[in-house]
């Protein structure tokens, strides 16, 4: 439900719109609470800073381990296969550099695993799952580097 829509749902009171239960957010989007069960629009919030005003260090890890991953993904599929060719260096080099660009992403992302179960985080679960998936495709991916070099 968008904030432009002309009325509140029926089970609304119409004080409640400007307090917690319901209230507009930067993007004109309605924001419910629990209590009615709708969804907001937006997109929930990054994690807050810390009160020195970095991010947490599990938050931080999972996004150092994603960027190594997908680093890895970059130069696999892009830079070794289609690029250094186009400008005249070996193209042989990829599982070697593969190899050991996916060891230390599967290190970052295991690292990543244990930052968010040791600080408890709420979202300890999904990361696991998103993390664990990303290391098998990261295993498959060093499997066929290493079947590659043989």
């Amino acid at each position: 439900m968008r904030a432009s829509d002309p009325s509140p749902p029926v089970d609304a009171p119409t004080e409640e719109l400007s307090g917690h239960a319901w209230g507009v957010n930067s993007e004109d989007t309605l924001i419910d609470d629990a209590r009615t069960g709708a969804l907001p629009d937006a997109a929930p919030a990054p994690a807050p800073p810390t009160p020195d005003g970095q991010v947490d260090p599990a938050t931080r890890a999972f996004s150092v381990s994603i960027l190594i991953s997908g680093i890895r993904c970059v130069l696999t599929y892009v830079i070794f296969p289609w690029v250094l060719p186009l400008l005249g260096f070996a193209g042989g080099v990829g599982p070697t550099i593969g190899l050991v660009v996916g060891t230390v992403a599967i290190g970052f992302n295991l690292a990543s695993i244990r930052r968010f179960w040791v600080s408890d985080h709420k979202w300890k679960w999904p990361i696991t799952v998103l993390n664990t998936s990303v290391i098998v495709l990261l295993l498959v991916l060093l499997g066929q580097d290493l079947a590659e070099l043989i």
